[in-house]
């Protein structure tokens, strides 16, 4: 039986909000039933601000989870809603150890990454958990013609869960614009996950995690990335305005 998840609107975008994202997702796996999952935090809301079509696909996917601090806090401070981070990395995890429990033929594919990453990552999760059935994994670099072959993988082996390791929001793009080859399939954006999993990077120690702060952790990692988070502070005014919108309103 499927359970209806809350919506509530984080800067006019949804998030789904449940007690049990994992069993949800393990159902609809059962089911065969196509969802597209998208693991929101604050840089992907501004991004939406900016993206028509990235707010579209956002707007139209069947699970968007509360992955960021930002997301939460909102939801908490704003909202009212008694909830707690569900990072996307972790709900992949959840997915992929339920999936191994039921010795099934259903099968799993890995899309992302730089050359080798998605295949260590699979091997990876073979070895912890040798019930998964992983139909392959290819690479997120590649040529038009290279893309064009692995649509035509995708089509004929129909895996029921993709995950997709592009960054955003170059996987949501993807996503939308191939769900159509699997459309019984779960696809998930996991972000960087799949360094994690291969061992290329490292995740932030769980204290960070726990006080809000592992964006700090991944700048560290990648420098970089310090024009990205200038969507941070954004979406922190927008909230303030939003809560001060709010209460003029009442």
């Amino acid at each position: 039986m499927f359970q209806t998840p809350k919506v509530f609107s984080v800067l006019g975008i949804p998030v789904h909000v449940m007690n049990d994202y994992p069993t949800w997702l393990l159902e609809c796996w059962q089911h065969s039933r196509g969802t597209h999952v998208i693991t929101l935090n604050a840089e992907m809301t501004m991004q939406a601000q900016q993206n028509p079509t990235l707010a579209k696909i956002i707007q139209s996917a069947e699970l968007v989870i509360p992955d960021g601090a930002g997301v939460v806090l909102y939801l908490r401070w704003l909202l009212w809603q008694k909830i707690n981070r569900c990072p996307g990395i972790e709900l992949a995890e959840m997915l992929l150890r339920g999936i191994g429990q039921q010795q099934t033929d259903k099968t799993i594919f890995f899309y992302g990454g730089a050359p080798g990453v998605a295949a260590k990552a699979a091997e990876f999760w073979q070895q912890q958990n040798p019930g998964l059935n992983i139909a392959g994994s290819h690479s997120g670099y590649h040529t038009a013609e290279e893309e064009q072959q692995l649509q035509q993988t995708l089509a004929q082996l129909q895996p029921q869960l993709i995950l997709v390791g592009l960054g955003v929001p170059r996987q949501e793009l993807w996503i939308a614009q191939n769900r159509h080859l699997c459309p019984q399939a779960i696809w998930v954006g996991v972000g960087g996950s799949f360094d994690i999993w291969s061992g290329t990077k490292s995740r932030a120690p769980s204290w960070l995690g726990n006080n809000n702060l592992e964006w700090l952790y991944r700048l560290y990692q990648e420098p970089w990335r310090w024009r990205r988070m200038l969507a941070l502070p954004q979406f922190a005014v927008k909230a303030f305005i939003y809560r001060l919108t709010a209460k003029g309103a009442t």
